[in-house]
Parts: C-alpha cells; structure tokens; sequence
C-alpha cells in the first residue's frame, strides 16, 4: 500500500511543476543564506581565536558553508528538472535521473537538519573552549615583550571592557595569577621582594584587578588594588558594599554571547531545512505521478503519486534484501 497517495490531474501536475520551478530557484537563495551563515559564523569565531582553546569549534560554520554551496548546484537542478517536467515528453530525458537526484536531495535535507542541531549542541565544547582559552590569554597577559604573546594584554582589556566582564569565572581570578610584569615591578621596595619571595612559584600575586574589570557606572573611583583590605580606602568593606568591578565572569558573556548566535543560526537554518523538506515532498509527488502517466501511456490522463510506493516496513526491507545482494555479489567477484 502506497503511503500518503494523491489524485493529480493533467492541471494539477503542470501548476505543481510551475510552483516547484519558483520553489526551487527560492531555495537557491536559502544556499546563499547558508552559506552566508557559515561565513558569518566563522568570522565571529575567528575574531576571538586567541581566547578559546584549539577544538572543533569550526566544523559548524564549515559545514554551513558547504551546505550552503551544494544546495544552490541541487536546488538549480531541480529548477531546470521542474521547468521541463510541466511538457511529459521532456520528462522522458530527466525519467532516469529523477530517483537518483531525490535520493541525493533526501541526503541533503538530512544533513542541513544536522548542521541546525549541530548550532544548538555546541553548548558544551565552546564552554570548555572558552574555559581553557581564557584562563591561558589570562596567564600571558603580562608578556607585553613576547613574541607571540605581545597582543593578548590588549585583547583581554578589549575583551573586560566590551563585555563587561572581568577574569575567567569572575574578578579574583586575577588573583591567583602574576598578571604585572617583573620589569614594571620595583625590585628595591621591600614589599615586591617580600612578595615575590613569600610565593612558592616566585610569582607576584596580588589582591588586584586590570583597569579593564572597572565598572565605568560606578560612582566611586575604581578601587582595582588591595581589593580585600578594608583599611586601604575610607568608608570601605569589600564584604558587604558592592564592588565597583564587572562581577560577571568573561567565559560567562562570551558564552551568552556565543549562545546566542548560535541559537539564531540555528533556528533559521531549521526553518530552511523545513522549506527544503517541504520542496523534496513535492519533487517526489510529481515524479511518482508523472511515471505512472507514462505506464498508462496517456499524457493528459490523472495519474497517482504518493511519497513511497509501498509501506515503510516492506521499503525498509526491500531495500535491506537489495544491499545483502550487492553485499553478496562483491564477496563472490572477490572469491
């Protein structure tokens, strides 16, 4: 038994061919939103490379992109195939390459939905990323005079002040880190040395913050230095005023920020695979019903078509008997 069978007439087959031509040259501009969305994402990706750890992060916007170019080559065949299936003889040249070329299309539907639900399962891997990459950026940023390094302190700064964010989880991660380099440190001040000498590592840790964690909207004079003495600054209890820094962690708004997007690309692209779906249906409707006026051999008769010629139990296991023979078939030609 067929599934999902349809009636369609002489009329019916020549306005769907029609509408499957203008569909198809629509999807060719959903190719160039995909592909457009891959460029878009590797972009803001690769804008803030230096901050992530090395992962797989750009597989998305590359299988975006790739996407984005194949459907624009199928959905411009399927144009030309739909504009000459509304004359039934000129059906007879595409007759042998409509199966395939569904079958093709069936494969790239199906691998437009990976890529939206790829967008929204990256949630844990840019964590990670961001988490590694930024705790790194975070441990170099006093090497101002290192190949290689020279621009992390500018690119963090950039970071707290756009973001509005300080250190990785939150401010005193700064803390635990040596973020002032030991030529800006005055080796004569007993204080530095003592400090210097009283960490096991020879590092300089202080209760302080870069000027890029300071709260621009805070009435009072950023207090990014002896953070924890109370007695440093008058009127001044860093437990219970609030402090004049970024609380949110940077990995945090990178992460929202990143989410964001990526539920935004992910939702569209969706919504594409949805229309592409939609486009595969009628394809395949017009093919069924256009083969069965051929085997009745009158071109203006109304003829069936349907999605699958019989269940999708007895397809399945058709098509299983049909790979176990090809399976067979090459075990016996390597014998």
């Amino acid at each position: 038994m067929a599934v999902l069978p349809i009636k369609l007439t002489k009329t019916n087959r020549d306005k769907l061919a029609q509408v499957l031509w203008v569909l198809n040259w629509i999807s060719v501009v959903t190719g160039i939103i995909l592909f457009s969305l891959g460029i878009f994402l590797k972009v803001e990706i690769n804008k803030r490379q230096d901050l992530m750890a090395e992962s797989q992060l750009q597989s998305v916007p590359n299988m975006l992109i790739a996407v984005g170019l194949i459907a624009c080559v199928i959905n411009f065949l399927g144009g030309k195939i739909c504009y000459d299936c509304v004359d039934t003889n000129k059906f007879l040249r595409w007759k042998l390459v409509m199966l395939p070329y569904i079958i093709c299309t069936f494969f790239f539907t199906l691998s437009v939905l990976v890529g939206a639900l790829m967008c929204y399962s990256m949630h844990g891997q840019l964590e990670e990323a961001l988490t590694l990459g930024l705790r790194d950026a975070m441990r170099y940023y006093k090497d101002t005079d290192t190949p290689g390094r020279c621009f992390l302190k500018r690119t963090v700064d950039q970071l707290q002040i756009q973001f509005q964010c300080c250190g990785n989880k939150g401010y005193r991660d700064w803390f635990q880190i040596q973020w002032v380099s030991n030529r800006y440190l005055d080796m004569s001040q007993r204080e530095v040395v003592d400090r210097l000498r009283s960490n096991v590592e020879g590092k300089y840790l202080m209760d302080g913050v870069p000027f890029s964690c300071c709260n621009v909207n805070s009435p009072r004079p950023c207090i990014q230095y002896q953070i924890t003495n109370n007695s440093a600054y008058f009127n001044y209890d860093y437990q219970t005023e609030e402090l004049n820094l970024w609380m949110r962690g940077c990995r945090q708004a990178l992460l929202d920020y990143y989410t964001n997007i990526m539920h935004s690309v992910g939702l569209t692209v969706l919504i594409i695979w949805l229309f592409e779906l939609s486009v595969l249906t009628g394809v395949r409707y017009l093919q069924t019903s256009l083969e069965n006026v051929l085997r009745q051999g009158d071109p203006e008769s109304e003829s069936d078509g349907w999605l699958l010629e019989n269940s999708f139990v007895e397809t399945a296991r058709s098509n299983f008997n049909i790979i176990k023979h090809l399976g067979k078939g090459l075990d016996s030609d390597a014998v």
